[in-house]
């Protein structure tokens, strides 16, 4: 049975669409025209802002879910077991954008709190950010099994996807990650750093958009 092309399609844009969603949601947490303090920017946004940005983290990651639609037909040549272990990593891990952005809620409240009462803002958000760290280690090893196989596979030509695929594999550019935000002025590095995670996977999904707009034969 055929998969309609302008489904793939599609599938690509709720990814993308996903990405740009989250960022927006770091924005509201992060932004600030002068400031490149970022707790200090989310104690002094507004309630809105906050609530929004909690939102944000739902909406995309039922975005980014149907995004890895795209991913699961690229590697369908692959080995059962190999397509899964891809598929269900790179699920793991865009679940987890949208777990750790919403826990970092707690931090914004925290250091709104910490804002309006005069309290020391390292202090009244330990606690929260430790958790948020806690979560983030958990993803780690799950993002070096996706990178090897993601990479090992694309490599070998056993999947839809072409070679260079692997530009915008999001390990690469998340290793530069400081090198690419160091000499970046103030008010664009709170846009670049803050949210560049997400920024990575809006280039990813748009990629892979790209690589698999005009694939010859569509199978499920």
């Amino acid at each position: 049975m055929a998969l309609n092309k302008t489904l793939l399609r599609i599938l690509g844009a709720c990814g993308i669409l996903g990405g740009l969603v989250l960022f927006a949601g770091d924005m509201l947490f992060y932004y600030h025209p002068t400031s490149p303090n970022l707790k200090w920017n989310m104690g002094n946004a507004a309630n809105y802002r906050i609530i929004y940005s909690g939102i944000s983290a739902l909406v995309s990651v039922w975005l980014y879910m149907l995004g890895l639609g795209q991913v699961y037909y690229a590697f369908k040549p692959v080995k059962p077991i190999l397509k899964y272990i891809v598929v269900a990593s790179f699920g793991a891990i865009l679940i987890a954008f949208g777990v750790i952005h919403g826990a970092f809620v707690a931090i914004a409240t925290s250091a709104k709190l910490a804002v309006e009462n005069n309290i020391d803002l390292k202090t009244a958000t330990s606690l929260a950010s430790e958790t948020n760290n806690a979560l983030r280690l958990l993803v780690y090893p799950i993002f070096a099994i996706l990178s090897y196989f993601f990479i090992t596979l694309v490599w070998k030509r056993k999947t839809h996807y072409p070679r260079w695929i692997i530009i915008f594999f999001p390990l690469i550019w998340f290793l530069l990650k400081d090198l690419i935000t160091k000499h970046l002025s103030n008010s664009l590095w709170v846009i670049i750093d803050g949210g560049y995670l997400n920024l990575l996977l809006i280039v990813f999904f748009s990629a892979s958009t790209i690589a698999l707009w005009n694939q010859k034969s569509i199978e499920e």
